[in-house]
């Protein structure tokens, strides 16, 4: 019996989850972020008649690997040297400050019964320096983050990022992928 009720819980939970995801992807525009033609990605002027020498996103990144959104796998492209991100600031020359690594898994379980969180940092390391996200975004101390998916989506923490530049909040698996007991079986 109490198996069979941490299952329901599960399936609603992932049911939630779901119905959300799809009333967001529905209020979003139908190409994803950074997809979005410079038209209309509300940064470029539309009327202006030098926007036409650009080159759409769309068109750009047509052969990136695409995740089952469509969205662009940015690791996976680092990973297939379809881009290669500069080794300093200011270039490849050696001058400024280097991009250093870090291969360091941070696990958030503050996730009630959803997976918990892994958050790679060296998939954020290979092209953003330390100082883009410590000390302003992140503290870079063990449970002075209080991260929670109210705030990421209101844009702090991780939704600085993600949903605009970097893959959309509404693929719940990218970031909730490390499962516990009672968190719910797969749904995508």
């Amino acid at each position: 019996m109490k198996n069979s009720h941490k299952r329901t819980r599960g399936i609603l939970i992932a049911l939630l989850c779901t119905v959300i995801a799809g009333l967001a992807f529905a209020q979003k525009p139908e190409v994803a972020p950074p997809l979005t033609p410079l038209t209309a990605d509300g940064v470029h002027d539309p009327e202006n008649p030098a926007l036409p020498s650009l080159q759409n996103p769309e068109e750009s990144m047509a052969t990136f690997p695409k995740d089952r959104r469509g969205e662009v796998q940015w690791v996976e492209s680092l990973n297939q040297g379809v881009i290669t991100p500069r080794k300093f600031l200011t270039g490849d020359s050696g001058e400024g400050e280097e991009l250093k690594e870090l291969d360091l898994d941070i696990i958030m379980k503050n996730t009630a019964q959803m997976p918990h969180v892994r958050f790679p940092h060296l998939a954020h390391t290979r092209w953003l320096a330390c100082k883009n996200c410590h000390s302003e975004i992140f503290i870079p101390k063990a449970g002075a983050n209080p991260v929670s998916m109210e705030k990421i989506l209101k844009g702090e923490y991780c939704g600085r990022c993600h949903d605009k530049v970097s893959f959309a909040l509404w693929a719940c698996e990218r970031c909730h992928s490390v499962p516990h007991p009672g968190s719910p079986p797969k749904w995508w």
